[in-house]
């Protein structure tokens, strides 16, 4: 469904910022936080923020990169911190990074460092939009993505987590040219720049068909859904 141009879509930002406020989260879990630009955009606005991600080489940067938050290396499904260590905790798109084996594991992990009244939220991409038909030739993600909604949903079929709050939202991404999104592919995944190298005519044709005009050149859509879940009594 359409929304009317006059009223602007919130950003994911924007919801991640009104929910911790909501909830007067002070420490914060990122979880899978790559190169830190949640945790630096948070701990700017206040907020505790640790981050953990597998990748040693991006928790050495991000060390660097980011002073005021605490970084570890570490996964989802093993976390080395104490029960009720956070008020929050964020998947980021991240939630489908985490091997499907693992994935319900690590949402019991989630629900073990959150104190009694915390909040898990969890963003991810759905398989669909303007910026997925265009990254597919890159990495087709339509079966892990679904592979993560799965295992949430069964997480909370299982009476794990009570849900608060559950959106669908379009995220806005403008670039100046193809270069510029190619760029923000491998950025996220410098795996990813083999095969962004060797399709480049494919994803020039796919830019080209899917991108829309924007101010600043060309705008991408990725829908994303969003979970705002607290757990369970036990």
């Amino acid at each position: 469904m359409s929304r009317p141009e006059a009223v602007p879509v919130p950003q994911t930002g924007e919801r991640l910022l009104e929910i911790l406020t909501g909830r007067k989260a002070r420490k914060v879990l990122d979880i899978g936080c790559g190169h830190g630009a949640l945790s630096r955009s948070l701990a700017a606005k206040g907020f505790e923020m640790t981050g953990i991600d597998p990748d040693a080489a991006a928790i050495e940067a991000t060390r660097k990169a980011v002073r005021h938050a605490r970084f570890e290396r570490a996964t989802a499904e093993a976390m080395p911190f104490a029960d009720g260590s956070f008020d929050a905790a964020i998947f980021l798109n991240a939630l489908h990074h985490v091997p499907e084996a693992v994935m319900r594991q690590a949402l019991a992990e989630t629900r073990r460092v959150l104190t009694k009244g915390g909040a898990l939220i969890v963003v991810e991409p759905l398989a669909r939009g303007s910026f997925f038909e265009v990254m597919r030739p890159v990495e087709d993600e339509t079966e892990i993505r679904a592979a993560a909604l799965r295992a949430l949903d069964a997480d909370i079929a299982s009476g794990n987590w009570h849900v608060a709050r559950h959106d669908t939202y379009d995220r806005l991404s403008d670039f100046a040219a193809l270069e510029e999104f190619i760029d923000y592919l491998v950025a996220v995944d410098p795996a990813r720049k083999a095969a962004a190298r060797e399709r480049r005519g494919e994803l020039d044709a796919l830019f080209k068909v899917n991108a829309t005009a924007s101010e600043k050149g060309f705008r991408l859509i990725q829908p994303l859904t969003l979970y705002e879940l607290h757990p369970a009594a036990g």
